[in-house]
């Protein structure tokens, strides 16, 4: 599993969410009888140097939230939260609160937080422009008082007399560098004599920015804030989405924050649209429609899609992952885990509920936690027609919903999927799936879906393995992944040309691996013995050649002179310079450990080659790793001129607000 895929609740630490927020205290009793150690939404101090942290567009709804520490023996009798001097909630510990806020117990807190409640309010949001101070004031059972201020700010949208963006397409090349686009060019388009001989979509985009990609936690994001960072306007920590960090143990509790989707479906009535090469569970899919600080609860995630598409007004969803959907088969056991039966991993332990107070604020569906649920049938009731194969999915024509489940997990890659449909290798037979669509047949099948909306749309079409083979240091698998979802740009581009009215924005995540296009390989070798001694540099890496096919891949990645990549943030691997005929295994395949997915390499250092001692250690999993520079955002068609300089990936949210509620000039 990768590095930035590990799951687990344990990763919601303590992080210090008041910042610098003023907290006052008076006691009947001991001077430490009550302490609130968190407030939510995160705050930065007021100062000339300082940015306000937490930010929202005007009605933007977000969860208030603390954190409350009575002494042993004592208990909290009130939490009080107000915006500018004024009561928004007071909640009596007792009861009869209102519907949308709650005090949970010391029973559901996390044991690093001792004797601590949480309080809520859901759903709350802000109309006035311009900087906010909030706090949360705790009463305990002996009289003791204490307040903790903190602000956030809502952030003007300038009625630009001009002409709204009626459509949003976000093209997200997960783990996607500048590197990692300039090795496609190269490879797609060839140089000659210093000059590119053609361009690709996403280098015919007129706007560019450099994009700041750090989470709420560190430098270095995982693909949860990564994506939610774009599209909620705040920093998410990392394997969290569309949330705050909180100080319970529910995974689905966590204070919300409302999703672009969400907003203008709320505002405008706008539908939603997500494509997907990986499992649709994952990070970047999810973090545009599901709230939960546990971005590897699969059961859970899923079925929110489908309990909140009234939220989202989700109306495609497609890629990978229909183990999540398919009902639990008996044949699977702890004797014989292996054996997935049908290939569901549907399980109660990583679904859902909602408490009441989340249900009222946000209008949100309560869950089940249901492993026989049959959530293919429940999309199809719900209207969606579904599609598990390209044949289906392109003979459905243009429903008004459409869910597409092409493989178990995650999605062959397009180096795999081309070979197999030009006969020259087994991957996809051996995957199970040999009829998977490529991502520019599924981004055309979505737009054919959402352009039906007379309110417009939100689309985020994710080509996820650029990010998943430079984890596995697969330096000729993630160069067709970009080619691949270069082909998907075109086609947003021109639909963006048809329909004038639409924004387009190519950008990633964050950056992986580290890649660098390090020069090209002498002449023609083969297995082990090549080498770093096989690699030219400077004038003798000349210019890569590769013959391009009518596909738009290349008929073959080994050829002499062949790009060569080396990698800034690698663990151990082999290298031989060459195309290997397998993927490296996926830990996230229901049958990975079963013939013939259990004869595939089980990662970089299990290829052939010599080796090239890595730079992370065990605790990357033998992978490469994130990394914390900046990527680059392109932006074509309406609002395309908002994007420029240098800005951190909340900004880009706001200014998807200014071109849909705004407009522009």
């Amino acid at each position: 599993m990768n590095r930035h895929h590990f799951s687990s609740n344990c990763i919601k630490t303590l992080v210090a969410a008041a910042f610098a927020a003023t907290t006052v205290n008076s006691f009947a009793a001991s001077p430490t009888a009550l302490t609130i150690s968190r407030l939510t939404p995160p705050s930065n101090p007021l100062t000339a140097s300082a940015v306000t942290l937490a930010r929202f567009l005007p009605n933007q709804k977000f969860d208030l939230q603390t954190t409350v520490q009575p002494t042993a023996g004592n208990a909290v009798s009130s939490v009080v939260f107000s915006v500018d001097g004024a009561t928004v909630a007071s909640i009596n510990a007792a009861g009869g609160n209102a519907a949308n806020t709650n005090i949970l117990p010391a029973t559901a807190i996390m044991a690093s937080v001792p004797n601590a409640v949480v309080a809520s309010v859901r759903g709350y949001s802000n109309a006035v422009v311009g900087v906010h101070t909030f706090a949360a004031t705790a009463t305990d059972s002996v009289g003791g008082v204490t307040t903790t201020t903190g602000n956030f700010e809502v952030v003007a949208i300038t009625m630009a007399n001009g002409r709204p963006a009626k459509n949003i397409i976000i093209m997200l090349g997960d783990g996607m560098s500048v590197a990692h686009r300039t090795a496609a060019r190269i490879v797609a388009k060839g140089y000659a004599q210093g000059k590119a001989q053609g361009r690709l979509a996403m280098d015919t985009f007129p706007q560019t920015a450099m994009v700041m990609t750090a989470s709420l936690n560190s430098i270095v994001t995982d693909s949860a804030p990564g994506m939610s960072n774009y599209v909620t306007g705040n920093k998410a920590q990392n394997n969290q989405e569309g949330v705050f960090p909180d100080d319970t143990s529910d995974a689905f509790d966590n204070p919300r924050v409302e999703y672009l989707s969400e907003y203008l479906h709320r505002l405008k009535g706008t539908s939603t649209g997500i494509v997907t090469t990986a499992d649709v569970f994952d990070a970047t899919p999810a973090a545009n429609a599901v709230h939960t600080s546990n971005r590897g609860a699969g059961t859970g995630i899923v079925d929110q899609y489908l309990d909140d598409r009234n939220l989202t007004g989700l109306s495609v969803l497609m890629g990978g992952g229909r183990k999540w959907f398919l009902a639990k088969n008996s044949t699977a056991s702890a004797a014989n885990p292996a054996n997935t039966g049908n290939g569901s991993v549907r399980s109660t332990s990583n679904d859902y509920t909602l408490s009441a107070d989340i249900v009222a604020g946000w209008g949100a569906n309560a869950g089940a936690l249901d492993a026989n649920r049959d959530v293919i049938g429940d999309f199809q009731t719900a209207g969606f027609t579904y599609a598990s194969d390209k044949t289906s999915m392109q003979s459905a024509g243009a429903p008004i919903k459409l869910l597409g489940l092409f493989t178990y997990s995650n999605m062959n890659v397009a180096f795999d999927k081309i070979n197999g449909r030009r006969g020259t290798s087994t991957v996809v037979n051996d995957y199970g799936f040999p009829d998977q669509p490529m991502l520019d047949e599924m981004t055309d099948s979505a737009l054919n879906v959402l352009k039906q909306n007379p309110n417009g749309f939100v689309l985020m079409v994710e080509a996820a393995s650029i990010d998943k083979q430079a984890h596995a240091m697969d330096s000729d698998r993630w160069m067709e992944e970009v080619i691949e979802f270069d082909r998907a740009i075109q086609k947003a581009k021109d639909f963006a040309a048809a329909n004038p009215d639409t924004l387009v924005i190519v950008t990633a995540d964050h950056e992986c691996g580290g890649a660098a296009l390090i020069g090209a390989s002498k002449g023609t070798f083969t297995g082990d013995s090549a080498s770093a001694e096989n690699v030219a540099v400077y004038d003798a890496a000349k210019f890569p050649t590769y013959a391009i096919q009518a596909d738009g891949f290349p008929t073959t990645t080994d050829i002499p002179g062949k790009l060569l990549i080396g990698y800034g943030s690698n663990a151990d691997r082999k290298e031989s310079w060459l195309a290997t005929a397998q993927p490296a295994r996926d830990s996230q395949q229901p049958f990975n450990a079963q013939a013939p997915l259990n004869t595939y390499p089980a990662n970089a250092a299990a290829r052939a080659g010599f080796l090239i001692p890595g730079q992370v250690g065990s605790d990357a999993g033998g992978q490469a790793v994130h990394t914390a520079a900046d990527v680059q955002l392109s932006a074509y068609g309406r609002g395309a001129t908002l994007f420029g300089g240098v800005i951190d990936n909340t900004d880009v949210f706001f200014k998807f607000g200014q071109a849909v509620i705004g407009g522009v000039r």
